[in-house]
C-alpha cells in the first residue's frame, strides 16, 4: 500500500493557515488526479484543493477545521485500483459571474426549460457537500432538483442545470410557520472582511459625496460602435472600460484620491492600479487591473474578462486582489440607487455605481427623459480635501458625459485641437 500525504499548500505570502470550507468527497472514494476534492478558505479568497495523485482517499481533516499550511488533511492510497463500474464525474461549470457593470444592458430572453422536470422525478436523495452548498447559497431545494448522481445522489451538476431551467430561485424559500433558529459559523474569509470592514470605519474619516451622471452619450457610443468593436477586438465593449478609463485620467488630476496613509507618512502612486468588484460563486471579490491608466477600452475590457474567467472559475489567487490604489464597486447590478460604498483598505477612496434610471431632467431649458445614473465617491478626510473629492467626482462624471475627451486626457478635442 503506497500512501500519499496531501498537504496544504501555501495559499499566499503572509498566510499561514486556512479553514477547510468543503469536501468536495466523501472518505473512502476513489479520486483522479488533479480532480478538485475540497474548497479552502483563507483570510483572503477561496480556493480549490486538487488530488496530486489518483487513489483512494482518506480525510484526516473535517469542514470547519483551521488547518497550517503545510498540515496534512487527507491520504491518498495510490495503489489502490479503480473500483469496476465507476466513473469519473466530470467537473461542473461554476455559475457565471456578475461583473460591476451598469444595470441598464440590453436584458437577454431566458428560455423555458425544453423538457420541465415533473414533481414525481424528483430525487429525495443526499446531496453532495458541494452540491449541498450550492443549494444553500441559492435557496434551492431538494425537491427542486433531479438528481443523476450514484443511488440518487445530487451532484453539483445537478443543481447547477435546475437552477439553468429556469426556476425562480427567490421562489425556493418560503417561510414554514416555525420558529426555528439556525447557526452557521462564518467562514475565514467572511470573519476577514468583517474585521477589515470594521476597522474601516474606526480608523477612517470616511465621508461620502454624490453626483448623477447622464449616460446618454455613452449608450449612444455604445449602440453605433459595439458591433464592430467586439468584431476588431474580439471582446465586448461594455461600461466598465468607460468607467475605469474615466477614473485613471481623473486620478492624474487628483493623486490624493489614487494615495493611501502609511503610519505618519503619505503615499502616492504614479500609476493606477483599480480594483473591479466581481459577485461570484465564492462571494465578492476584488481583483485589480495593473496600470490601467495605460490601456485602451479594449484592453481594460480584456482583462476585466480574464479576471472575471479566473473568479469564476475559482482560479482566482490573492496575488490578482491585492495591491489596489483604487476600486470601483456597483450595485447597480442589483438594483441598487444609491449607497455610501465603504473604502478598499489601504486604500483612500472607492467609487460606487448603480443602476441606470430614466429621469426627467432640464437639457437647454428644456425638460428631457435621459438615462441617469447616481454615483458615490466614499473618501478618506484625512488625506483627501472635499474641494479634491468633489473635483475628482466632477471630472469622472464629465468624461463619461463627453467620452471623446478620455482620448485627449481629459480635455475637449476641439481645445486640442486650437492649441489653448
Amino acid at each position: 500500500m503506497a500512501m500519499l500525504e496531501m498537504k496544504v499548500p501555501s495559499p499566499g505570502e503572509s498566510i499561514s493557515e486556512v479553514e477547510i470550507a468543503t469536501w468536495l468527497v466523501a472518505d473512502g472514494d476513489y479520486v483522479e488526479k488533479d480532480q478538485a476534492i475540497a474548497e479552502v478558505d483563507s483570510d483572503k479568497a477561496t480556493l480549490e484543493l486538487p488530488a496530486e495523485e489518483s487513489g483512494i482517499i482518506t480525510l484526516k481533516a473535517a469542514e470547519g477545521d483551521v488547518v497550517k499550511v503545510g498540515q496534512v488533511v487527507c491520504l491518498i492510497d495510490t495503489s489502490a485500483a479503480k473500483p469496476a463500474g465507476s466513473a469519473t464525474v466530470a467537473a461542473a461549470k461554476p455559475a457565471e459571474v456578475t461583473l460591476a457593470t451598469p444595470a441598464k444592458e440590453e436584458k437577454a430572453t431566458v428560455a423555458p426549460n425544453p423538457d420541465p422536470i415533473k414533481a414525481d422525478s424528483y430525487a429525495a436523495g443526499s446531496a453532495s457537500p458541494a452540491a449541498s452548498k450550492l443549494m444553500k447559497e441559492n435557496n434551492v431545494s431538494t425537491n427542486q432538483v433531479k438528481a443523476s448522481g450514484k443511488d440518487g445522489r445530487i451532484t453539483k451538476q445537478d443543481v447547477i442545470e435546475a437552477m439553468s431551467a429556469g426556476f425562480s430561485t427567490d421562489a425556493a424559500k418560503v417561510w414554514g410557520g416555525s420558529r426555528n433558529q439556525s447557526r452557521e459559523k462564518m467562514s475565514m474569509l467572511r470573519r476577514k472582511i468583517a474585521e477589515r470592514l470594521v476597522s474601516v470605519k474606526n480608523e477612517t474619516a470616511m465621508l461620502t459625496t454624490f453626483n448623477e451622471v447622464d449616460m446618454k452619450p455613452i449608450m449612444d457610443l455604445r449602440a453605433k460602435y459595439k458591433e464592430a468593436f467586439a468584431k476588431h477586438h474580439e471582446v465586448n465593449l461594455g461600461f466598465m472600460s468607460f468607467f475605469t478609463k474615466a477614473v485613471t485620467e481623473a486620478l492624474n488630476l487628483y493623486p490624493s484620491v489614487n494615495g493611501q496613509i502609511s503610519g505618519n507618512e503619505m503615499i502616492f502612486h504614479d500609476y493606477a492600479d483599480i480594483g473591479i468588484a466581481v459577485s461570484s460563486p465564492k462571494g465578492l471579490m476584488v481583483p485589480v487591473v495593473r496600470n490601467a491608466e495605460q490601456m485602451s477600452l479594449a484592453e481594460i475590457e480584456r482583462e476585466i474578462k480574464r479576471l472575471a474567467i479566473k473568479a469564476r472559475d475559482g482560479k482566482i489567487t490573492p496575488e490578482d486582489m491585492t495591491g489596489g490604489t483604487f476600486t470601483i464597486t456597483n450595485g447597480g447590478v442589483f438594483g441598487s440607487m444609491l449607497s455610501t460604498p465603504i473604502i478598499n483598505p489601504p486604500q483612500s477612496a472607492i467609487l460606487g455605481m448603480h443602476n441606470v434610471v430614466e429621469r426627467p431632467v432640464a437639457i437647454n431649458g428644456k425638460v428631457e427623459i435621459r438615462p441617469i445614473m447616481y454615483v458615490a465617491l466614499s473618501y478618506d478626510h484625512r488625506i483627501i480635501d472635499g474641494k479634491e473629492s468633489v473635483g475628482f467626482l466632477v471630472k469622472v462624471k464629465e468624461m463619461l458625459e463627453h467620452p471623446e475627451r478620455m482620448i485627449f486626457g481629459s480635455k475637449d478635442p476641439l481645445e486640442v485641437l486650437l492649441g489653448i
